[in-house]
């Protein structure tokens, strides 16, 4: 059934088997090996086949994240791995380098199409993730100068991990989008990030589930809108849901459980709480199926610690559980046919205790409780005559399930606004956005009814949304401008929508004509209106072997079966209007706020207004939904269920495949093989690449280009595009010689020039052209920077030589001044210890002398002479001094042991006394002591001498300033013996 409705057929697989095989194994011998391919176009052949052991490759190499295409194929690990979503990891991707994207002039529609450039070698050398989406989607929003709002839409079943997905862009976008400057700014940054964090568990644990397919399944639809100011820093947020599936409320399917805060309530309340809430331990609810088991989501103090950040005080939050256990006990009533048909149901067992444990946490009044499930009020007649009339048991069922439904949604809904209060930024506050849409996974469970339908719808509106933007709009630009290019064949849903929602008749219209008609529906007489006005159209099918009445919806994921039993029912949404009055009357202060009394409605009258059903809100919700996802720029994130049980390392090929096949991902990967995935302006290409006009300016000097400032002078649009086209061929003409230099450095697949066109408004190119030319682009930057650097350095080394010179001068002028100080203080102070010093040497040359010849000088006498002896003349008196004052030296030049003898030793002693030049033998000199027995000669001794090596009593005779080697000290002294001196 589903190789038909695919437009697969065994024929045709078995024709191409056997080819199809040999490119198989050939690919699967290749060098590469599989899970290193980080994009699915990268596989040759592309088939189905090929892209599924390419995953499974991955998947066993724990390489979750795949590129394929404008697509990210996302496989549930079913595992945690910390590491792969850290903090350190997303500013690691957000600190990639990575071009920066175009901006754009066009209007939201065309900005719509167009696929921005998010792809770099160096960006590449991360794997893929999802932080790269979210990281594409944040400098998008960033960058360009007509800010575009950003939209990811994360599709895939339930289970498939859209949920974690969500959680973890949320914490991305968080992390790299707050960096306030100062303090103040930071702790405000800081309170928005934690409450939009915390909004999280809080939605989770009011609007997931555990179904058959998945242990935390989303039972709503909502698309987060992270608002960003101008200075891309995110100031708030806003949450819009769809379609909670309040049924589950009351109605569970087997191996299911409820909302999960029915579960956190009863396993991790207190023990006061539970006296409070009346919830024993052990307790049964027949509402609370399965509370053996025990999830990771059955945190309640995660749950009340978040609503305490959202600004849910505790009194509050004692307050919704409080409801939420009433509902609990609500759904413990049990109801018996009466005997008598005019008398209202009897109670069946504890039904009175759980009927009054519920009006008490409730606040309600019990007997108006019971009397309002029992009884219907009828208004009939013109005078709105009131009839009451008791209910069966079904229908009291029925309206007991309403009302425990009804103050779930109001309750629901409530969080939601507080929620959005808590979050939302001041509209002045903020610019763009960046949209996450987390919605229901494809659905098809043995008994479908109309949450299926609205759900399933859901997925083929956003299946089609993906379709227009990227397969079919993709390939009818290519022939708007003017490409060669022959269309893949894709799978187009419309056939499917025209049948869910199409005009005049569809499958909604018929359910909501039913809903008008003043008549009971019938489950077979609305299969049968669907067979007969639907027939022609080849998405409705027929299960022949079915004993209900059901009718067959092949949707792109497959045939659903879908049970008419109750599908008008749902859709009608019935609140009988006793049990709004009934719930206005409640003194809970929680209540009154989700059911106020409004003083305009007047009981006795009826609303002529139309009511809304299901199905239409749904579908003007949706509506609205595309329409914002109409104008932004979408990014698609495809999460793959690996196994339906939810196991680690287990890949199941026939469930993967199926999946691939019913999100188009294989038509997908073709086109973006084949096609052009990179689409650039020509503004902005001229703009970008002009620098690889150096390049060809090297080798050959073409035609004179106007410069930027001459083209932005230019007022036309036609004389623009005039004057860019001899730029845009001079850029591609030097995409040859890129290419060879690619070659060179040893890429040999780059020697080829990758495909690259050339449209009447934009250029088209592959992820290899653009990496090629980026790499050129880096060449060019770098040379010029190499040519700043060398100039700035040249002009830096000669400012330095010159500061050099300088300063060495500075420092001769400085050294020779102050060497020239230095030498004049040194002259200066040379003179005054000279002068110092000559005057000590005379002083002490004249203390030395008066202190051995100043007595003698004083007391001398007349010696009466010989008689061959004469007077000295008086002339010679002051020689006579001096030869007496330096008779030291005389002396011991006469009596040296070596140098001068003879009459040579007399002329150094007669010159070093300086005598007169006569006759040595004119003059006798002799000098007496008055005491005896000591006599000092001045003049040569004769006889024998005799030294005494005594040191002299006299005080100033050994004090010499500088003595020579060659002196003799201690001696100045000869103590002779006493006898009679010669002659000299």
């Amino acid at each position: 059934m589903l190789q038909q409705v695919n437009g697969h057929s065994s024929g045709s697989d078995a024709q191409g088997g056997g080819s199809l095989r040999k490119d198989l194994q050939k690919f699967l011998s290749g060098e590469a090996p599989l899970h290193q391919l980080d994009d699915l176009t990268k596989v040759n052949p592309v088939t189905l086949e090929t892209v599924l052991r390419c995953l499974q490759a991955r998947y066993a190499a724990d390489t979750f994240y795949t590129n394929a295409g404008c697509t990210l194929v996302a496989l549930n690990p079913f595992k945690p791995i910390p590491q792969l979503y850290s903090t350190a990891l997303m500013r690691e991707y957000h600190a990639a380098p990575q071009p920066q994207p175009c901006s754009h002039s066009e209007s939201a529609g065309a900005r719509a199409t167009e696929i921005f450039w998010t792809r770099d070698s160096r960006y590449k050398k991360l794997k893929p993730h999802i932080f790269t989406v979210g990281e594409q989607t944040y400098r998008n929003v960033k960058s360009l100068i007509e800010p575009v709002n950003q939209s990811i839409i994360v599709s895939g079943e339930s289970g498939a991990g859209k949920t974690w997905t969500s959680r973890c862009l949320m914490k991305f976008y968080a992390v790299v989008a707050a960096s306030p400057t100062s303090w103040e700014s930071h702790k405000i940054a800081e309170r928005i990030e934690q409450r939009i964090l915390n909004s999280n568990p809080v939605m989770e644990a009011f609007g997931n589930a555990c179904t058959l397919r998945n242990n935390n399944s989303s039972r709503f639809g909502k698309f987060i809108q992270l608002q960003l100011n101008r200075a891309q820093q995110m100031t708030g947020a806003a949450v819009q849901t769809y379609l909670l599936e309040k049924t589950r409320v009351a109605c569970q399917a087997s191996s299911e459980r409820n909302f999960h805060i029915f579960y956190q309530i009863c396993k991790g309340a207190s023990t006061d709480e539970r006296l409070q809430w009346h919830l024993p331990e052990g307790a049964a609810f027949s509402w609370l199926p399965n509370p053996e088991r025990t999830l990771e989501e059955d945190c309640f103090e995660v749950t009340r610690e978040a609503m305490l950040h959202l600004g849910i005080d505790n009194p509050t939050q004692n307050n919704i559980f409080q409801v939420l256990a009433g509902l609990l006990h609500l759904g413990n009533i049990r109801f018996a046919d009466s005997e008598d048909e005019a008398q209202p149901c009897q109670l069946m067992g504890d039904a009175k205790c759980s009927i009054r444990t519920s009006a008490s946490l409730l606040q309600l009044p019990e007997d108006p409780l019971l009397e309002t499930l029992q009884i219907r009020t009828i208004r009939a007649g013109r005078q709105q005559q009131v009839f009451r009339k008791p209910c069966s048991r079904a229908e009291c069922d029925t309206r007991r399930d309403c009302l425990a439904k009804l103050v779930y949604a109001r309750l629901f809904d409530w969080l939601v606004s507080v929620i959005n209060s808590s979050i939302c930024a001041d509209p002045d506050s903020w610019t763009t956005f960046i949209g996450l849409l987390d919605v229901y996974g494809f659905e098809s469970f043995p008994n479908n009814s109309l949450e299926q339908l609205c759900i399933n719808y859901a997925n083929e509106k956003l299946q089609q949304h993906f379709v227009a933007h990227y397969l079919k709009a993709q390939q009818e630009e290519y022939t708007v401008e003017g490409l060669e290019w022959s269309f893949v064949n894709y799978q187009d849903n419309q056939t499917c929508l025209d049948l869910i929602e199409g005009s005049p008749i569809s499958i909604c219209s018929l359910i909501n004509e039913e809903c008008r008609l003043n008549r009971p529906s019938s489950a077979t007489q609305l299969q049968t209106r669907i067979e007969r006005a639907l027939a022609g159209n080849p998405c409705l099918g027929h299960n022949k072997l079915s004993q209900e009445p059901s009718f067959i919806v092949v949707h792109y994921a497959g045939p659903v079966q879908y049970h008419t039993a109750g599908l008008v029912e749902k859709n009608k949404d019935p609140v009988p209007p006793e049990l709004n009055r009934l719930l206005q009357q409640s003194w809970d202060p929680l209540l009154k706020v989700l059911f106020p009394t409004d003083p305009e409605e007047q009981p006795s009258g009826q609303s002529r207004a139309p009511v809304l059903t299901v199905v239409s809100k749904f579908k003007a919700s949706l509506e609205q939904l595309l329409q914002v996802l109409h104008s932004t720029t979408p990014h698609y994130i495809r999460c793959i269920k690996p196994n339906s049980q939810g196991q680690a390392h287990i890949f199941l090929q026939e469930q993967v495949l199926s999946q691939l096949e019913a999100c188009g991902l294989v038509e997908t990967i073709h086109i973006s093989a084949a096609g052009f995935p990179i689409r650039i302006s020509h503004h902005n290409f001229v703009e970008r690449y002009e620098l690889l006009r150096r390049l060809r300016a090297r080798t050959s000097s073409g035609p004179h280009s106007p410069s930027p400032d001459e083209r932005h002078s230019e007022g036309s649009p036609c004389t623009e595009a005039a004057t860019l086209q001899p730029l845009l061929q001079d850029i591609l003409h030097t995409l040859p010689a890129l290419s060879q230099a690619a070659a060179t450095l040893g890429d040999p697949a780059e020697a080829t020039p990758a495909p690259v066109c050339c449209g009447r408004t934009k250029v088209f190119m592959t992820d290899s052209m653009l990496e090629l030319l980026e790499h050129g682009r880096a060449q060019v930057l770098e040379q010029c920077a190499r040519c700043i650097q060398r100039g700035w350095r040249q002009h830096w080394h000669r400012k330095q030589e010159r500061q050099r010179q300088a300063a060495v001068l500075i420092q001769a002028a400085i050294r020779s001044w102050l060497t020239r100080k230095h030498v004049q203080r040194l002259h200066t102070a040379a003179t005054v210890i000279k002068r110092a010093w000559k005057r000590w040497r005379i002083g002490m040359a004249f203390l030395a002398s008066k202190e051995l010849d100043g007595v003698e000088e004083k007391h001398v006498s007349p010696v009466p002479l010989s008689t061959g002896s004469c007077l000295l003349p008086q002339t010679q008196s002051s020689l006579l001094a001096a030869i007496i004052r330096l008779w030291p030296l005389g002396l011991v030049l006469a009596n040296a042991s070596v140098g001068v003898q003879g009459f040579r030793r007399k002329l150094v002693v007669w010159a070093c006394l300086q005598l007169p030049t006569g006759s040595h033998s004119s003059y006798k000199v002799q000098t007496a002591q008055e005491q005896a027995g000591i006599t000092s000669i001045r003049a040569l001794p004769q006889g024998s001498v005799k030294f005494h090596c005594r040191k002299s009593p006299l005080p100033y005779a050994d004090i010499c300033p500088e003595p020579s080697p060659y002196s003799v000290t201690g001696f100045n002294q000869i103590l002779l013996e006493r006898h009679s001196l010669g002659h000299v």
